[in-house]
Order: C-alpha cells, then structure tokens, then sequence
C-alpha cells in the first residue's frame, strides 16, 4: 500500500497494513523484544479494519523483519523511526498506538510532532530509567542479553539511553489530544502506577482505564477485552 519505508539510516521498516477507510488510520507500534507480529497486536488490527479503520503495525528497526542491528534498539531511535512511518501517512488522520516501551515512544512523538492526533498507550513504559535498572540491573550490557533471551543482548546504548531519558512523565504536558492509557492491574512488567503517575502530568482529555487481572500482554481473553474497549474509543475519537 505505502511501498517500501525506510528509517533515516535507510533500514527498512517492515509493516504490516489492514485495510479500512481512506481518511483514518491507527500505526501500532511493539514494546522492548517484541515485534508487529505479538498476538494482541494482530487481533487489535483485524479488529480496527473490521470497524472500518485502517491500521499499520511495524517493527522498529532491529525488531523482527526490519533492518538493523538489535542492538542500536533505543527509545530515541525508535521515536525517529515513528516519524519516517508518519512521513508516508499525510493523507491520514492519525492514531498511534503503543504497547510497552513503543507506548513511551509515542509520549515523546506525540510531545513534538502534531500529526499525532490521538494516542493510545498499552501498558506504556513511563519511567525509563527504573524499568531497566529493575529488569536488567543485574545483567553486563554488551555482554549479557535481555531476560536471557540470546536474540536481544543488552547493548550499552540502550542502557544509556533509558538512563538519559530518565521518565517521560513530563512530556505529557506538553501535548492535549485524545489520549488513553489502558493498563493491567496484574502487569508485572511495566506497574500500573507508571500509568497514574503519567496521568497527573497529562492535559485533557485523557483517561486511564484498568483492566482488572490483566496481564502485560494483555494474554488470553484479557486481549478480546482490551480490542473491544480501544477500537470502541478509537471510532469515537477519530
């Protein structure tokens, strides 16, 4: 549909698009390890374009079937890569989606970059800095990998990367689209205090729902549960 895109290193981006109508469309982006191609991910595009609304999911670079290496994988280059897929959709009114670490890049997108008219944020990473002290604090960057997954070793950039950004709480303020956090209770992974806290710095209108004994990824039935409620706000919103 939208040819080949490239990032701004030339890697290409490789997505995945569902059709709906010519004047919306929702881009959803993967958190940390993950890919487009994450089960939740899937059903809530299938469930966008059966309500008439196009969506593109990508792979950041590194990620999946996208060019680049894994290890150049960090927040603020994935915030870049965001722009170039927004670069191709300037026919479109715009939703961004993002689960985990991709809900944090698209806090900072939509902080600088008005073409994100509204924005969705799935067990969105907020405070950068702790997640990764807490989940990989104990693992040698460039020498150890990310939940001993031999496919994602922890780069040094990465770290210094979550460590420089710190939280992007506060950029929350500086953007007032229609904006929903949907966040487990049971997310052992990024807490569901990372979502309250966003929202103390966030403008209307915004709303943060829970999910009750919800997981990270949104498994099982929880993921049936998450589709209805964000496509139902997403139609009404765009």
């Amino acid at each position: 549909m939208f040819g080949e895109i490239r990032n701004e290193h030339g890697e290409r981006l490789d997505y995945t698009y569902h059709k709906g109508d010519n004047e919306r469309i929702v881009v959803i982006g993967h958190g940390v390890t993950g890919n487009k191609d994450r089960p939740a991910l899937i059903a809530l595009a299938e469930g966008l374009a059966d309500a008439g609304i196009s969506a593109l999911r990508f792979s950041f670079s590194g990620n999946g079937e996208s060019e680049g290496a894994f290890t150049d994988s960090t927040i603020t280059k994935e915030v870049a890569d965001l722009g170039s897929i927004l670069n191709v959709l300037n026919d479109y009114k715009v939703c961004y989606v993002g689960h985990s670490m991709g809900g944090a890049v698209g806090v900072l997108r939509a902080a600088t970059d008005e073409r994100i008219q509204v924005l969705v944020s799935l067990a969105g990473m907020v405070h950068t800095k702790e997640f990764a002290k807490r989940e990989f604090g104990d693992v040698t960057p460039d020498e150890g990998s990310m939940w001993d997954e031999p496919d994602c070793p922890l780069s040094k950039a990465y770290m210094d990367d979550m460590a420089t950004i710190d939280s992007v709480a506060k950029q929350a303020s500086k953007f007032a689209v229609p904006w929903l956090l949907v966040h487990g209770t049971e997310d052992d992974i990024v807490p569901l205090q990372d979502s309250i806290d966003i929202l103390n710095y966030a403008n209307e209108p915004t709303k943060l729902l829970e999910l009750p004994g919800v997981d990270h990824v949104f498994f099982g039935d929880s993921s049936a549960i998450m589709v209805e409620k964000v496509v139902a706000w997403i139609s009404q919103k765009l």
